[in-house]
C-alpha cells in the first residue's frame, strides 16, 4: 500500500491536477483487507483465504477490486519442475458452501517459476465478486494451482505459497477501489480512529521552544515597521507558510504517509484599493469601501484562502485496514479578500 501511495501521489507533487489523476484512476480511495488469520487452512489442495469485508464501501461506489496473493521463489525449484513443469495455472474460485451449487471460477492467472528470478505478488481480478458481496462480512476465496504439463493438482507451497514464513508485510491483500461521491471529512476519520483507541480528541502538549520559534516567525511576516515610526504595519493578504507535521500532533501512529505536508494560510489585511490578484467578490469590494470611509461601523473584508488543493492520505482506519485517500482543501494555493 506504501508503494501505491507514492505512485499515486507522485503526480500531485509534480503539479498535475489531481482530477486528472482521478479521472486516469477512476478512484479517489484504495482500500486493503488484510487475510485474516486462519493458520495456512488448506481444503484438500487448495489454499483458503479469508478477508473481513464490513468497511467495504457500498456497491455504487466500488469501481475495481483485487487479490493480491505474494509467491516466493520455491523452497526446492528442482522438486517442483521434476513434479510439474515449469508453468503452472492458478486457478481462483469463491469457497463452496455446503448445500449449494459449486462455485464458479473466479479468475485465473499462468504461472511460470522459470520465468522471474525474485519474490512477486500475483493479481486476481475479484470486482465482480466483491460488487455480489458488499452485504456479506466476510470473503473466502479458494486458491488451486494445475501443472500445465500434468495437468495435476499441486500443493500450492511448492510453488512459494507458503504462508508460515511470510513478512507481515505479505500476507495476502484484498483490495477494494472506490470512487466516494461525498466530500470525505478528514475530522470524521481522526474522530472514529480516537474512539476506536478509546481516547478523547485532545490536544497534544505543547513544545515551548517550537511554540516560541512559530511565534517569530507569523511576527516576522506580520509585516515592515513603517518610515518614522516604531509601529509596524501588517502587509497586505496573501499566502504565508504553515507547516503541518502529524507526528507533533501524535497522529504519527495511525498516519502512514505523508508524515508532513506545506499546508499554508492567508494573513494580511484587505485594505483599499483591492488588487485583482486577489479577486474580491463584489461584496468584499462594498465592504472595503464602506471600511474606508467609516472603520468604526464596516470591518475589513477578510483574507481568506480562495483556492485549495487536495492531498493524499495513508492512514489505519478504525477497523484496521490500510486506506489511500484523497482529501479536499488540505492546502491553501491562493488568498482573496471575501
Amino acid at each position: 500500500m506504501l508503494s501505491l501511495y507514492k505512485s499515486l501521489s507522485e503526480p500531485e507533487r509534480r503539479g498535475i491536477n489531481s482530477s486528472l489523476l482521478r479521472a486516469r484512476s477512476h478512484a479517489n480511495t484504495v482500500t486493503s483487507f488484510v487475510e485474516q488469520d486462519n493458520d495456512g487452512i488448506t481444503v484438500g489442495k487448495k489454499q483458503r483465504y479469508l478477508f473481513d469485508i464490513t468497511k467495504l464501501p457500498d456497491s455504487g461506489e466500488l469501481v475495481g477490486a483485487e487479490l493480491r496473493i505474494f509467491r516466493k521463489l520455491p523452497a526446492d525449484l528442482q522438486a517442483a519442475l521434476s513434479r510439474g513443469g515449469s508453468v503452472y495455472r492458478m486457478l481462483l474460485y469463491q469457497c463452496e458452501e455446503p448445500g449449494k451449487k459449486a462455485p464458479g471460477r473466479v479468475d485465473s492467472r499462468t504461472v511460470d517459476i522459470l520465468d522471474t528470478d525474485s519474490s512477486e505478488w500475483q493479481v486476481f481480478d475479484v470486482w465482480e465478486l466483491l460488487k455480489s458481496h458488499i452485504s456479506a462480512n466476510l470473503l473466502c476465496l479458494d486458491v488451486e494451482i494445475i501443472s500445465d504439463y500434468s495437468q495435476e493438482v499441486l500443493d500450492p507451497r511448492l510453488l512459494g505459497f507458503n504462508r508460515s514464513d511470510l513478512q507481515p508485510q505479505e500476507k495476502a491483500l484484498l483490495v477494494a477501489f472506490s470512487n466516494t461521491r461525498k466530500r470525505e471529512n478528514l475530522f470524521r476519520e481522526i474522530r472514529d480512529k480516537i474512539k476506536s483507541l478509546g481516547g478523547s480528541f485532545s490536544l497534544p502538549a505543547s513544545n515551548e521552544p517550537s511554540v516560541k520559534r512559530r511565534r517569530k516567525r507569523r511576527t516576522a511576516f506580520s509585516g515592515r515597521p513603517s518610515r518614522g515610526s516604531g509601529k509596524k504595519v501588517k502587509s497586505r493578504c496573501s499566502r504565508k507558510p504553515l507547516h503541518v507535521n502529524f507526528k507533533e500532533l501524535g497522529w504519527d501512529d495511525w498516519i502512514i504517509a505523508p508524515l508532513d505536508y506545506e499546508a499554508y494560510h492567508c494573513e494580511g489585511i484587505c485594505d483599499f484599493p483591492l488588487r485583482s490578484h486577489l479577486e474580491p467578490t463584489n461584496h468584499a469590494i462594498i465592504q472595503t469601501l464602506m471600511n474606508s470611509m467609516d472603520p468604526e461601523s464596516t470591518p475589513p473584508s477578510c483574507c481568506v484562502p480562495s483556492k485549495l488543493s487536495a492531498i493524499s492520505i495513508l492512514y489505519i482506519d478504525s477497523g484496521n485496514n490500510v486506506v489511500y485517500k484523497q482529501y479536499e482543501d488540505m492546502a491553501v494555493e491562493a488568498c482573496g479578500c471575501r
